[in-house]
């Protein structure tokens, strides 16, 4: 009896992301042995750039499988080919360190509050339009923890429940993360693996953006109302009758105000950077480091504070970007051994013949597949681009619409995959259930799913590029 009841207790336990992502190395290790190599001829456009795979030009070539040595040296040489992502993840989020450091995001939230006292109809979609701005900007994912029982202090004082004072939080950002218009972690990431212009399709992915938020503000306020009138129809009413308001909120200032221009404008310098002046990771990275400097100063930051909470930001982005060095040596060991392209052959012949509108939702519903094994966006791009973009250029669909499959498939179930950190985390913070948060949220994710199919199939339909 007392054993069976250890075993009920068990509970399920999911591999460490890392874990994963070296399995699959030596997973790819091993098909190098099995799967017969081949080639396809490439040719590089002279005016785009772009490196394409020419069709009809698959081959079989010599066996060539990697050594077991080799397959460790992938590692580092994954993180010598992916060094100038890895930098460029690791200095935004050092930048936006500094950024919190100097505590305008609480004192904007305090803003948002004095603002709606007495419009609580206003208050959900105000907070979540304010993530969604992190979420498409910067890709607030691991930030919003800590602010989530800001987000519940607020929810409660309001007469609404902690799920709602997470979900204002947390899925407003993942709202902006999923139209994810200036994204440096997902979107430029892949689009430079796709080779096509940083943040291009920007105002495609902008209508997507907005119906997406507004679903989600919808979603969440009708909940929210829900509690208001009855509280038992909370995902959480027996938690709820146990907690209290306790969480403080510091108001605004002057020098919030300055730290807020500085973040904009340089927001704006960069997005007219990219449009016209070409610029690209390297003038990006530049132009957040001043960004951040500027807003240390007019933070009134020591500049030890300053540098310490860049390094503090920096430190929150390591899990994310040491994955794409790993992601990346699994391709290294795929080129090596020559079965890359094998893939891609196989991919493409396995969807030929398909309407480029049901490949499109093949790669999509593939990317989310792939997102509960390898919930980082960044990893996920390195892992599976280099796959996609070839069979985009052979089915005859846009490596634009290939990214906004990767984007849509990665960043949709991040609100429900128990192996996303960031959703463990500011589940634990909050005091929900996972469970519970399931119920709450299941929804939503199908409908969301359902508005990027349709984007996808726009997407095909207008030949976005």
């Amino acid at each position: 009896m007392s054993e069976n009841k250890s075993v009920a207790n068990k509970k399920l336990i999911f591999p460490h992301t890392y874990a994963f992502l070296f399995s699959i190395l030596l997973v790819a290790w091993i098909a190098t042995y099995f799967i017969t190599p081949g080639e396809f001829q490439r040719e590089t456009n002279k005016e785009t750039g772009q490196t394409t795979v020419i069709e009809g030009t698959y081959r079989i070539i010599d066996s060539n499988p990697t050594h077991l040595f080799e397959v460790f040296k992938t590692i580092p040489l994954g993180m010598e080919n992916a060094a100038n992502i890895i930098f460029y993840i690791f200095i935004v989020g050092g930048v936006f360190g500094i950024i919190r450091a100097t505590g305008v995001i609480e004192a904007a939230i305090d803003q948002l509050m004095v603002r709606m006292e007495g419009r609580e109809r206003l208050l959900v979609p105000g907070f979540m339009f304010l993530f969604s701005i992190g979420g498409f900007s910067f890709g607030m994912a691991e930030e919003t923890i800590i602010f989530v029982p800001i987000g519940i202090a607020v929810a409660r004082a309001a007469g609404f429940d902690a799920v709602t004072g997470t979900a204002m939080v947390t899925l407003g950002a993942a709202s902006g993360f999923i139209g994810g218009m200036l994204n440096p972690f997902t979107i430029g990431v892949a689009q430079e693996i796709a080779e096509v212009p940083l943040f291009s399709g920007f105002a495609f992915r902008l209508s997507v953006y907005v119906v997406i938020l507004l679903f989600a503000m919808w979603y969440v306020a009708r909940y929210a109302f829900k509690v208001k009138e009855k509280p038992s129809h909370s995902v959480i009413f027996d938690i709820e009758k146990k907690s209290a308001n306790s969480t403080s909120i510091p108001p605004i200032s002057d020098r919030h105000y300055l730290v807020i221009s500085v973040v904009g404008t340089g927001l704006v310098i960069n997005i007219y950077g990219v449009m016209k002046w070409e610029w690209f990771l390297t003038e990006l990275t530049a132009s957040f480091i001043i960004m951040g400097v500027a807003a240390g100063v007019v933070g009134r930051l020591s500049f030890y504070k300053t540098f310490d909470s860049f390094v503090e930001g920096a430190k929150a982005m390591t899990f994310g970007a040491l994955m794409v060095g790993f992601a990346r040596a699994i391709v290294i060991v795929l080129e090596e051994g020559h079965i890359i392209d094998t893939l891609i052959y196989s991919v493409a012949h396995l969807i030929e013949g398909l309407p480029q509108t049901y490949t499109a939702i093949c790669m999509f519903l593939a990317q989310s597949f792939l997102n509960f094994f390898i919930p980082a966006g960044p990893a996920q791009a390195a892992t599976t681009m280099p796959v996609m973009v070839p069979v985009s250029d052979l089915t005859g669909v846009s490596r634009q619409v290939a990214v906004l499959a990767f984007q849509y498939g990665d960043a949709i179930t991040n609100s429900i995959i128990p192996t996303s950190s960031v959703l463990m985390g500011y589940l634990a913070v909050a005091g929900i259930p996972y469970e519970r948060w399931v119920r709450f949220v299941w929804k939503l994710i199908l409908g969301w799913m359902v508005i990027a199919v349709v984007a996808l199939i726009i997407a095909v339909l207008i030949g976005l590029r």
